[in-house]
C-alpha cells in the first residue's frame, strides 16, 4: 500500500499490520518528519517520483482546491491545499504517473471535491486507461467530497 501525500501520516500508520506493507511520500518535510514519528516508511518526494512499485492500493487526498495565483500563500501548506486554477493540477500529474506503479489489479482511492470536478476527474482516468466509481461522499462547508476508487480498465487493455 501507498499512501501519497502522506501528511500526517495518520491514514497510513492506521494500516500498518492490516497491510503487508505500508509506504509513504510527501514533497513536505515537515509531513516526512510527522510520519516516520507514526512508524510509516515515508520518503520524501513529489508525488511518486523515484518511486517504484507495484501497489496493489494506492491512497491519495490530494490538494484539489481551485488557486488563483493572487490566493497563493507560499508556504508547505501550499502543497496540501492548493489544486491550481482548476483544482486539478496535481491530480493530472497524479492520474498521468499512477499505472506506473500500480499492480496490473491495483486499485486506486481517490479524494475529490466538487470545486474540483468530479466528471472532469473521472474523464482524466478513462482517458489513462481506468475505470471509476465513487465509493462514498459527504457534503463538507459548501462542497461536496467523494471517494473515487480507479482501477485499470481491463476490458480496454491491449485493444
Amino acid at each position: 500500500m501507498l499512501e501519497v501525500g502522506t501528511g500526517s501520516g495518520y491514514v497510513a500508520a492506521g494500516l500498518l499490520g492490516r497491510a503487508a506493507s505500508v509506504a509513504a511520500t510527501d514533497i513536505n518535510p515537515h509531513a516526512v518528519r510527522c510520519a516516520r514519528a507514526r512508524g510509516v516508511a515515508a520518503v520524501r518526494t513529489d508525488l511518486f517520483a523515484g518511486v517504484s512499485g507495484p501497489f496493489d492500493l494506492i491512497l491519495f487526498n490530494p490538494p484539489y482546491l481551485p488557486t488563483a495565483p493572487d490566493e497563493r500563500m507560499d508556504d508547505w501548506l501550499e502543497y496540501a491545499l492548493d489544486g491550481g486554477p482548476t483544482g486539478r493540477l496535481v491530480i493530472e500529474r497524479f492520474v498521468a504517473d499512477a499505472g506506473r506503479v500500480l499492480a496490473l489489479y491495483g486499485r486506486i482511492l481517490l479524494l475529490v471535491s466538487s470545486l474540483t470536478g468530479l466528471n472532469e476527474v473521472r474523464e482524466l482516468f478513462a482517458r489513462e486507461g481506468f475505470v471509476s466509481f465513487v465509493v462514498d461522499e459527504e457534503p463538507l462547508e459548501g462542497e461536496r467530497l467523494y471517494v473515487l476508487r480507479a482501477m485499470r480498465d481491463l476490458c480496454r487493455m491491449g485493444a
